[in-house]
């Protein structure tokens, strides 16, 4: 058998190879409903016994009505993951209801496990993500549009207009994290050394001690 042959034998098998490492596993079983007040953690939850669950592990009521958007940024995230529902355990999927008041901010802010696409419900919101080439990709997106932020990278979403605004996030995580920038570099505990955000910002100590100020933890 020649080189051609061989490779239009295994070419098949190599793509499902490739595929099925690249893809989350299947599932073992019907459900996973977290136990949430369990102690042990195994890259996730552990199953709650079959006896537990009931139909409100698999509801949640939360994103159902605007939140208050009196904060500090003038927005309020409501997230629908596997801390709220804990049916979406093992399921690779959550949501989240985004509210913002006239000139609401939902700043800086990456999720390190997901992908988030959001859909506008009310209003115009200015969105956008940069990737790690520090390319800016940015757009006005209205009521009814979606837009894709990619995995990981550090995006954002404003509403520059005179109304609220409120959107859906969707993610392909039941709990995709977020970190958002500021309060990640300002506001960590332990704090993060004055010299390293110094140096990082190139701004003097003063600059670093007030902006640490503005994101200490309340009491």
């Amino acid at each position: 058998m020649n080189k051609t042959s061989l490779f239009t034998l295994f070419s098949p098998l190599l793509l499902l190879f490739s595929s099925s490492v690249a893809a989350d596993p299947d599932m073992l079983q019907d459900l996973c409903v977290a136990d949430l007040a369990s102690a042990t953690k195994v890259n996730g939850y552990t199953c709650k016994p079959a006896s537990e669950i009931n139909i409100t592990d698999f509801s949640f009521m939360g994103i159902a009505k605007p939140g208050s958007t009196n904060t500090t940024m003038g927005s309020l995230v409501t997230g629908a993951n596997v801390e709220k529902i804990p049916g979406l355990n093992t399921l690779g999927v959550s949501m989240a209801r985004i509210d913002f008041a006239p000139g609401g901010l939902n700043p800086p802010h990456t999720h390190p496990r997901a992908t988030e696409m959001i859909f506008v419900l009310e209003g115009t919101l200015d969105v956008g993500f940069i990737t790690t080439a520090n390319k800016l990709f940015m757009k006005t997106i209205t009521k009814g549009e979606v837009f894709v932020f990619p995995k990981g990278l550090v995006h954002f979403q404003k509403n520059n207009g005179n109304e609220p605004a409120s959107l859906i996030s969707a993610f392909n995580s039941q709990l995709p994290g977020t970190q958002s920038l500021g309060a990640t570099l300002f506001g960590s505990s332990p704090a993060v050394p004055d010299n390293v955000l110094t140096k990082a910002f190139q701004i003097g100590t003063k600059e670093v001690e007030k902006i640490k100020g503005r994101f200490a933890p309340k009491k």
